[in-house]
């Protein structure tokens, strides 16, 4: 029998559960392509719409059919059995809690981790409710949470600084870097592929463990995809590269490449050309300074002569390369058309419509007004343009490779209470583990999409370019180096977070730059503190909700 007499927590948590899923893509989803941005490998538009399609397929596809009531066994199910409606308004005040916080996280630009906001939100109903908290060293523990503050960017630092160490040096540094590159770039993409396999076959919430599943099996699949993914780079990918980038033509765009061979004709029977006359390349070193005056007269002395030095040394004029054109706002581009006309008017509400849809993907997250990260940047070595192309296609699927593990990962951190508030209310009894319905897993994956797609913008920002200089080929070192470190991490089980393995990652690979100043850390430094900041604050709002709740008076 249902408990009807508690209809308005079920109301209330659904509530605060689509907030708390809406804010999580808008803050944890933007980590996946941030760099991605930042390289300008991928336009905001494009990346709002693969947010939404990765997040959706990682949460629907291979979200965990089965959720813990309480993440991580933070606190103890105990104290709540005999009393489902007090689970329930546990849950209800952690999804708050959750939400609260990540709400204002987001607004701030802090870049944080969405399962240890449940889990500080869990501490606080914990101590409100009188509910044992798992303190000492354990899977899911605080000591571990709070350890992985620097267990998790240490690790991903390392192992991104290895993966573009054997891009920089192998290619990047070499005297004919772009051959290089189009010999590598078919191994790098199979990598890529063979990492994402991994992950499917023993690491997404639906698969079996390794050892069901039998190692020499994962290995069998993982070297098959590997050697798959590189037969059909040869085939299909090398002449695409080879038709664009060394015959410089514009018309050949990514929907060619199942042409393959065909595209090593003189005229190749193209379908959907783009423009003869087109970019083939873009500056994916353009100067990201976007105020009027880019002069070095902007900079300190010592941040002046390394701009100088580093432009002679780039063959630039004696300036800090010019300023970066102006990207329309979406106020200028939805909103100023019409707003000499009366609200009601349909051109004037119309462009309230498009500014509503199209804000949050249409804003400026690579340009910056910052002198201090204009001498930062300036202090990362340039490469070869064409070279660096190559690594757009592997830096788009390590991206696609964080989101999809994200949204099958951390979707169980919105979805977990309130299932659990779902299966209470309706078998009136207290749930430790439920069963996580299709149809909930379906609203939080468009609600992950969704909430990237209006806010993103603003941790896309924080992640990007505000840390060092970034582009395609290091990018998609940071991408990769991150996801590997989450996949090792949670074989052996230690809490990571995907904010703080791109976090570390990026300063990994800003490093090998072999220049400390070549990272800005006081962009670190306010990432760091609201990592800091995550456990108490999403605790103290969820904890002064039960204990007000809990304590209130009654007639």
């Amino acid at each position: 029998m249902a408990l009807t007499k508690y209809n308005w927590i079920l109301a209330l948590i659904t509530i605060f559960f689509c907030l708390s899923s809406f804010m999580n893509g808008a803050n944890d989803v933007a980590n996946s392509y941030a760099t991605s941005v930042a390289a300008r490998t991928l336009t905001m538009p494009q990346v709002g719409f693969l947010a939404m399609l990765t997040e959706f397929v990682g949460a629907v596809a291979l979200g965990n059919r089965v959720t813990n009531t309480i993440k991580n066994g933070i606190i103890s199910i105990k104290r709540f059995n005999g009393n489902p409606g007090s689970l329930m308004l546990a849950m209800a005040a952690a999804e708050f809690g959750s939400a609260g916080w990540l709400a204002i996280a987001t607004s701030v630009g802090y870049p944080v981790s969405t399962t240890q906001t449940i889990v500080g939100a869990l501490i606080g109903v914990g101590f409100a409710a009188d509910s044992p908290v798992t303190w000492e060293w354990k899977s899911g523990s605080v000591s571990q949470v709070a350890a992985s503050w620097v267990i998790a960017p240490l690790l991903a630092g390392c192992f991104a600084a290895i993966v573009f160490s054997t891009i920089k040096f192998g290619v990047l540094e070499r005297s004919n870097p772009f051959a290089l590159g189009m010999m590598a770039i078919p191994f790098y993409l199979a990598f890529t592929c063979a990492v994402l396999a991994l992950f499917m076959v023993v690491e997404a919430p639906t698969a079996p463990s390794l050892e069901e599943f039998g190692a020499g099996k994962a290995v069998g699949i993982v070297l098959g995809v590997f050697f798959g993914i590189l037969l059909l780079a040869y085939i299909f990918v090398r002449p695409y590269l080879h038709r664009r980038l060394v015959k410089g033509d514009s018309r050949i765009k990514f929907y060619h490449i199942p042409l393959g061979p065909l595209l090593m004709k003189d005229d190749p029977p193209l379908y959907w050309p783009a423009k003869a006359d087109g970019v083939v390349v873009i500056d994916y070193y353009e100067n990201a300074y976007s105020t009027k005056d880019s002069s070095v007269e902007h900079l300190s002395d010592s941040e002046k002569d390394v701009a100088i030095s580093t432009s002679l040394e780039k063959a630039n004029p004696l300036v800090v390369p010019t300023a970066r054109n102006r990207i329309v706002t979406p106020e200028e581009r939805f909103l100023a058309p019409s707003k000499h006309l009366p609200v009601a008017h349909p051109s004037r509400l119309y462009g309230f419509v498009k500014y509503f849809l199209f804000q949050g993907v249409t804003r400026d997250c690579v340009s910056h007004e910052d002198p201090r990260l204009q001498a930062t940047h300036a202090r990362c070595k340039v490469y070869d343009n064409r070279t660096e192309h190559l690594f757009t296609y592997c830096q788009v699927l390590s991206a696609m490779l964080m989101s999809i593990a994200h949204g099958s990962n951390d979707v169980a951190n919105a979805v977990g209470p309130w299932a659990a508030t779902y299966s209470t209310y309706r078998a009136n009894e207290v749930a430790t583990k439920v069963p996580t319905p299709v149809w909930m897993l379906v609203i939080a994956g468009f609600l992950l999409g969704a909430g990237f797609w209006f806010f993103g913008f603003k941790i896309i920002r924080a992640l990007g370019n505000r840390i060092t200089q970034m582009s395609p080929s290091r990018g998609f070192s940071t991408e990769l180096g991150a996801a590997i470190t989450v996949l090792l991490a949670s074989r052996v089980g230690l809490p990571v977070s995907t904010t703080q393995c791109l976090a570390g990652a990026t300063v990994g690979v800003a490093l090998m730059n072999f220049d400390v100043r070549a990272v800005n850390w006081r962009q670190i430094l306010f990432i760091f503190s609201g990592w800091i900041l995550t456990l108490p604050c999403a605790g103290l709002l969820s904890g002064l909700v039960m204990a007000m709740a809990l304590n209130a008076p009654h007639l």
